[in-house]
This record gives structure tokens, sequence and C-alpha cells, in this order.
């Protein structure tokens, strides 16, 4: 809108040498208020056009992606749960899975994979879990819980395309410190993330990655912001289309998900954070199959500082019988679900790296350092019941047999905002390491 500057009123004395100018003023501020305003309306009608196509295209997606429900549970802290057939989950849209088998763990199955916990008190710390079923109400048989997707969920990441998925160079840039001198080809590039992790050795033949992840609700700086502590495996060129990823663990992040609790999350990629993959099930790909465990659902309650300690018990590893890449969750390793091997390329039959730890978005606004928390918001050498951790951190062979990696590579960008500390205890802590920090502080301005 075009504001009209009101003129202060002359008296009646004034000369007629000023009213002449003043008159011709009026007369030109009315010509040029009239020929903005038709500009103002042809780009008021092109914004609408531009809404009406946005809002067109999420209904499509939405359409799509949320699939008729046999029953719809609402949880205590307010997501909406859809019980859908488990054969028309948002998966078997996928071309390459139009045919493939649903194959059942039965809930609490003893695998391989639940040696990566054994030793530890149940007690010491506690397992966290979801709040959606806890009124009792859950799916009925041969249906899949999964979390509605709202319109209102897509333009608050501000688009369709943030909503579903990672900016691909702030992705890469989790996993080379060097960044600004390997991503594309124009020019170095100053990315608002920050990490504290910890690298398997290069070069390794890996078929999964797993360790207890100590849960908090760190503090969210400022919008657009988040903060992640997360598992990935990988395989392929880091810069190349050739780089599969997956990776699972919390994070909060009010612009996606509408609050600032903690969720669990998985997300992957099969050509270098492009056009492929999608966080939970917002895309064909991973497939739910647990009735309890829901991805991108809120994970509570979150650790106290002094006080109880809880955890979500992540593991990633290869299905020896399928082929494909299984979510593992909790102390009985629960299989929430899976991703086909199908999905992707080089990640189809092992990966060549593994990576644990945190990350934050730091929008750096005026010119300051965000405020947004890693972990617990303390550093790592306050140690447990006040610092995060991530404990039992351990890789998978060809057998799923676990073992502690082979001189890992601790990576911070810097200490002075959030830190990492390696570790070895024979207690249920095993191999472990302590990470994060407040962000901004008197050493970190």
């Amino acid at each position: 809108m075009v504001r009209l500057l009101q003129r202060n009123r002359r008296s009646s004395s004034s000369s007629s040498v000023v009213v002449l100018p003043l008159c011709l003023a009026f007369f030109f501020a009315i010509l040029l208020e009239k020929s903005v305003g038709v500009v103002s309306a042809w780009e008021y009608s092109m914004d609408k056009q531009e809404t009406r196509s946005t809002l067109e295209s999420i209904q499509k997606y939405l359409a799509k992606i949320n699939k008729p429900a046999v029953l719809t549970i609402e949880s205590p802290d307010g997501e909406i749960i859809d019980c859908v057939d488990k054969w028309k989950q948002p998966a078997f849209d996928h071309p390459l899975l139009k045919d493939h088998k649903l194959e059942e763990m039965p809930r609490g199955m003893r695998t391989k994979q639940e040696e990566v916990m054994k030793g530890y008190d149940n007690n010491i710390p506690s397992e966290a879990g979801q709040a959606w079923h806890q009124n009792g109400t859950r799916c009925p048989k041969g249906t899949v819980p999964i979390l509605r997707i709202t319109v209102e969920d897509v333009l608050r990441a501000g688009s369709l395309e943030e909503f579903m998925r990672k900016p691909r160079k702030a992705a890469l840039a989790a996993l080379n410190a060097n960044v600004s001198h390997n991503i594309d080809d124009d020019g170095p590039v100053d990315l608002p993330h920050e990490y504290a992790v910890l690298n398997s050795k290069p070069g390794s033949v890996l078929y999964g990655a797993s360790a207890g992840i100590n849960l908090w609700n760190p503090h969210i700086g400022s919008e657009g912001e988040m903060s992640i502590s997360q598992i990935w495996i990988a395989a392929g060129e880091h810069h190349l289309p050739s780089l599969n990823t997956i990776e699972a663990g919390w994070l909060v992040y009010p612009n996606s998900y509408g609050d600032f609790a903690t969720h669990l999350f998985v997300y992957w990629t099969a050509d270098g954070y492009g056009s492929t993959g999608c966080y939970n099930l917002r895309c064909p790909g991973f497939v739910q199959v647990d009735q309890n465990i829901i991805v991108g659902s809120i994970l509570s309650p979150p650790s106290t500082i002094s006080g109880q300690q809880y955890e979500a018990i992540i593991n990633i590893y290869k299905d020896q019988a399928t082929g494909d890449w299984v979510l593992g969750y909790g102390g009985n390793n629960i299989k929430v679900g899976f991703w086909p091997a199908s999905l992707f390329t080089t990640l189809k039959d092992s990966a060549t790296e593994a990576q644990w730890g945190g990350e934050v978005t730091n929008r750096r606004l005026h010119n300051a350092h965000t405020l947004t928390e890693m972990g617990s918001s303390r550093f790592p050498e306050e140690g447990y019941g006040k610092a995060s951790y991530f404990r039992q951190v351990k890789v998978l062979d060809s057998h799923n047999q676990p073992s502690i990696p082979v001189n890992p590579i601790p990576r911070v960008d810097n200490a002075n905002c959030y830190n990492i500390q390696l570790n070895y205890s024979d207690d249920f802590m095993g191999s472990h390491f302590f990470y994060g920090g407040p962000g901004r502080n008197a050493n970190c301005p």
C-alpha cells in the first residue's frame, strides 16, 4: 500500500505564490497514487496466483501422502495419528517398492543387535517413549500408525521442498570439515550449521551403527533453527550424486513440527541430498512396521540436569536375510521399520562410514552466535547427568556383530560453543562420548 503524505494545513493568510505550487503538487500526487495503485493491484494479483498455486500443490501432495485412515487417534500432546493399512502406507507408492515384501519381526524378538546394549542397568538410564497410545488406544491389526501431515506443517517450513528435505549444502557439511572448498563450483559457502561429532575411520566396510543417545529438550534460539542428535551411515562420494545416507535420532525443530518438543526422526537420500529422500514418511521410502513407535512423533520425557536420565537407543543395521536397512529402537531392538535396499545405489550392500553426534543451525542474527543449545546445553567436561552423551557407540560387521569403532575421528567446529569428549568405561556406558554446549556465551560471542 502507498501512503499519501499528509500536508500541514496552511492558514488563509498564505500567499497565492505558495498555493499554486501546492495545487500542482497535489495534482501530481494523485497521478502518482493512481499509477502506483495499478502496479500494486497487478502485484497483488500475482501474489494471489502464486498463493493459490502453492496451496494447490500442497493439497495435491497431502491427498497423496495422507492415506485413508482405518482409525484416527489424537495424542495427549496434540499429535494426530492415522492408523493406515500397512500395504497402503506412503512407502509403497515408490516405483521401486511396488513388489516389495513386508516381512515383520515379532515385537521384542531377540537378535544379535541386542548385544549392542548388553550389560547395562535398565534403570540407569530409562528408555524414552511416546505418549500417543498411553490412553490404551492402539492401531488395529494389519495397520500401522502414521503421523498426519497438515497444510500448516508445510507452510510453516517455508516450502514443500524444505518440509521434506535437508538443504543439500548444509547436509553435506556434516560429512566434511572442509566443506567450503568442496561443494559446487560457485565458490566458498558460509554454512549456518555447527557440529560436534565422532566419525568412523575412513574406508571402513560397515553394516550398521548404534548407540544410546541421551534425550534432552534443548532451547531453540531463533526462528528457523534446530538442534539434532543423530547417527549417520553413508556410502559414496560426499559431493557427488553417488552419496547415499541413512540417518536417525532425535531433534527439536519448531519450523518443521510446530512445537518445541523433542521428536524421533529418520532421514535418507540416494543422490547426495538432491531430489530423493526425505524426513520420516514425508515421501515414499521408509516402511513403518511397528505399531507403538512412530517416526516423527514426540519422544518423552526428556532428561533433567542432575536428575533422571532418559535415552533413545538407536540401531541402524543391515538385515542379512532381506538386504534391507532396519531401524531398531530400545533395549529390545524393536523393529520400527526399514529402508528397502532397492532405494539405494552405493549404500545398497554396505556402508563405508558412520557418524554420531550433534548438529545445530546458527543463523547468526545481528552478527551474534545463536543461543540454540546442543544436547543438554552443558559442556562435555560436566559429565554424566549434566552433559549429553552417546553411549555404547558401536559399528556392525557383516554378521551383525557389534564392535567398538577403531581410531574414530572427532570433529568440532567451535569448541567454545559446542564440544565433544571421548571416553571409555567398563560399566553401562562402554565406549561413549559427552558432547554439546550452550551456544552463545562469554567465549562464544
